[in-house]
């Protein structure tokens, strides 16, 4: 039987790398956006094309009721949620001290409640048949901090708090709950660095380049994956060596 994982945040960037690669591999595959409708139909009809199970729902993650519609319509659908990823997410770069109250709660409301409101949602059905699977998607500024991204580290560290609190609470019942955090990936969300931004950010990675979605992709194929049974509550860097 198929196992079904729901994306957040999967219409661009590294969702859609992992909506993509969990597709190819099988899975039933909850597309979920909340802006990005038209890059999100764009990768059902290709995905639809290829033969594959996809969902496509509208859901607003910090909104707790179009979460539980999202969550009963793809239980609905495929039977269950066997995997839930926490992907959605927004980035800004700025002083802290010109950072506006609107902009600190969207920021933690985004990441932080947003991957509340899943998990609640999703954790009942997971714990009644002893098993299930959370990846959080964080990133190394959670890990070390970035300047200028005070909100989004905030957030980002938040999250990796969040996944080994969780791991230890629904470990008893079978669920395993990890965090990804990428270094740099080459995603819409790192556009808007200037050429001069991304030569220095290649050249403090090791590996001397960004990674690809579908590096951080494969990753999480990997924790869903029975292979990765033993683990829960890790987080797990695929930086090219920026973070050692």
């Amino acid at each position: 039987m198929k196992k079904t994982v729901l994306i957040t945040g999967s219409s661009r960037g590294i969702g859609r790398a992992m909506a993509q690669v969990f597709a190819w591999n099988d899975y039933n595959v909850v597309i979920n956006y909340v802006q990005a409708e038209r890059e999100a139909r764009e990768l059902e009809q290709k995905l639809i094309k290829q033969g594959c199970n996809v969902f496509v729902c509208r859901a607003d993650v910090t909104k707790k009721e179009q979460v539980t519609a999202m969550i009963a319509t793809g239980e609905k659908l495929f039977g269950s949620i066997d995997l839930l990823i926490n992907n959605a997410g927004i980035s800004q770069f700025k002083l802290f001290t010109e950072v506006s109250e609107a902009e600190w709660e969207m920021m933690l409301n985004t990441h932080l409640k947003g991957m509340f409101n899943c998990c609640q949602a999703v954790l009942p059905q997971m714990i009644r048949r002893k098993k299930g699977k959370i990846i959080n998607i964080s990133s190394i500024w959670g890990l070390i901090g970035a300047s200028c991204e005070v909100p989004y580290s905030t957030a980002k560290a938040g999250m990796i708090g969040f996944t080994k609190a969780l791991a230890k609470e629904v470990g008893p019942s079978g669920i395993r709950v990890n965090c990804i955090a990428p270094g740099i990936v080459k995603t819409e969300m790192n556009e808007g660095l200037t050429e001069s931004e991304k030569k220095q950010l290649r050249e403090e990675t090791p590996l001397l380049r960004f990674g690809r979605p579908e590096e951080i992709a494969h990753l999480a194929l990997y924790l869903a994956s029975p292979e990765a049974d033993f683990i829960t509550g890790q987080v797990i860097s695929p930086n090219g060596g920026f973070v050692i």
